[in-house]
């Protein structure tokens, strides 16, 4: 039965309310006080420096074996999604957008990088297009940086509202009508301003670069892939316009989906248009909300607030991943469903969730204190950050407080 997901529903777990609420906003307010009174100087600015890995591994012709069969995977989910069955038990096309790529793109892009900059198939359509009808790969036009992440965080709105509001939103034609449209879109926009359309414009692209600049492998700035500190990748991402706006509709929708779990919610039964009208009003209140803490340093410090959002998603959507995701790999191998995945004691997925959202705001106090250190005076250092710590309390209490009423 679908609920406030796309596929599938978010379980509830024994959580004591008011222990996790107060354990969530204690624990930030300690880290910041730490932080504030030991650390003084700039820790994470500068070069991305790390062990380089073998270069086997950004070699382009493994990039586009890869991409090659995540285009004829892709290719196969949207024929299925027209041409198969409709029941989303019996057909791949929902879990593989809603469980695989969405929610296993966090995971994933967290431990390995930007994964779908490799994996994209659209790159490689695009590369295809371009040769087939003799245009440059770069494109015709340039693509003006004043756009920066405004599209992506368009496209993203666009999906989970497909996602989370969409009736019908389960059935595999929607799915497969969403890629196909999305596909069309990307390939020829790169047709018009070149692959580096992908980089920002494209939503699950923006939004695994985004999760992987936390990751323990990126790239240095030699150039090559290798092992470094997660927090000089984090403080790597240049700024740009829209930003702020793409991480607002991540944060903001995973909170609408975590309200949408509770119980009291779903007894209202709203319609789709007022659903639409919160899922917008919850994004421009954590854009809002955001800015009014921030002020002038809102594009800068912007990049703090991903460590937030990816633990956040990872702990809301883990039983969601647990169930659903190999339920999805079965499906894509062509076997039947079987019995739902066993997940592990409740006790322990909550445990695993608490910390997930407790993780994700003490590395974001980390980076958000290193980046102020290294852009305001000193003098005013600790009070122009009491907004910003007293907006992730509120955050790390909001997201806590919603894992226990869903």
């Amino acid at each position: 039965m679908v609920l406030a997901h796309g596929i599938g529903s978010v379980e509830g777990l024994p959580l004591n309310g008011e222990l996790v609420l107060q354990t969530g906003g204690v624990v930030v307010l300690v880290s910041f006080l730490a932080v504030a009174l030991l650390w003084r100087r700039p820790r994470f600015a500068g070069p991305v420096t790390g062990r380089p890995l073998p270069a086997v591994l950004d070699a382009p012709s493994l990039r586009s074996a890869l991409q090659a069969v995540t285009l004829a995977g892709a290719v196969a989910i949207v024929g299925y999604g027209f041409a198969g069955p409709q029941d989303p038990d019996a057909n791949p096309a929902p879990r593989a957008l809603y469980v695989l790529l969405w929610v296993g793109l966090v995971p994933a892009s967290l431990v390995f990088g930007p994964v779908w900059r490799v994996l994209n198939p659209l790159r490689l359509l695009h590369r295809l297009t371009a040769t087939a009808l003799r245009r440059p790969v770069h494109g015709t036009a340039p693509l003006s940086d004043r756009l920066g992440y405004l599209p992506a965080a368009a496209g993203l709105l666009v999906f989970v509202w497909l996602e989370l509001v969409a009736p019908g939103r389960d059935r595999p034609a929607v799915v497969a009508t969403f890629l196909l449209a999305y596909a069309v879109l990307h390939t020829l926009a790169a047709l018009w301003f070149g692959e580096r359309w992908f980089d920002r414009a494209d939503a699950f692209e923006a939004y695994s670069a985004l999760t992987g600049a936390l990751a323990p492998i990126g790239r240095l700035d030699t150039g090559r892939i290798g092992l470094r500190n997660p927090f000089r990748g984090l403080a790597a991402v240049p700024v740009a316009p829209g930003l702020v706006g793409f991480v607002a509709v991540w944060w903001g929708s995973t909170v609408f989906d975590g309200l949408t779990g509770w119980v009291g919610w779903q007894a209202l039964g709203l319609p789709p248009v007022l659903d639409t009208l919160v899922l917008l009003g919850l994004v421009l209140m954590v854009a809002g909300l955001y800015r009014a803490a921030t002020g002038a340093l809102a594009g800068p410090l912007v990049t703090t607030l991903v460590p937030i959002a990816a633990g956040y998603t990872i702990a809301h959507y883990v039983t969601l991943l647990l169930v659903e995701g190999p339920r999805g790999l079965t499906q894509l191998a062509g076997a039947q469903l079987g019995a739902v995945t066993a997940v592990p004691a409740p006790a322990i997925v909550a445990g695993a969730q608490i910390a997930a959202v407790l993780v994700g705001h003490v590395v974001a106090v980390f980076a958000a204190h290193d980046r102020s250190v290294a852009l305001l005076p000193e003098h005013r250092r600790l009070a122009d950050q009491v907004p910003l710590v007293l907006l992730m309390v509120g955050y790390t209490m909001a997201g806590l407080f919603l894992l226990v009423i869903s």
